[in-house]
């Protein structure tokens, strides 16, 4: 099973889970009904707000430990020069 697939069929689960547990089809075990109709329909937007929270985080935090990589800068800067070069024999016009 590819990880496409099983996130399919675990999100399937999920949202059906939810969905039976939101229209009252399925109880919710050891919380009180007027709670679950307080809180069940503002999940998704929990859900996504903290995933939001979560993305953002994980962003920030790899542009604070991000390195400087000078061996990369170099190589980098001969692979343009060498690109350069060829489109120059080439008989391309290049800067």
């Amino acid at each position: 099973m590819t990880r496409a697939q099983r996130v399919a069929v675990i999100s399937t689960i999920f949202a059906s889970l939810y969905f039976l547990a939101l229209f009252e089809i399925l109880q919710v075990p050891l919380i009180e009904g007027k709670v679950v109709q307080e809180i069940l329909p503002a999940l998704p937007w929990w859900l996504l707000v903290s995933f939001g929270s979560y993305s953002l985080w994980s962003l920030g935090w790899g542009l604070f430990t991000f390195r400087d990589c000078p061996e990369a800068y170099e190589e980098l800067l001969n692979e343009i020069s060498q690109a350069k070069n060829d489109l120059r024999n080439r008989g391309v016009t290049v800067d």
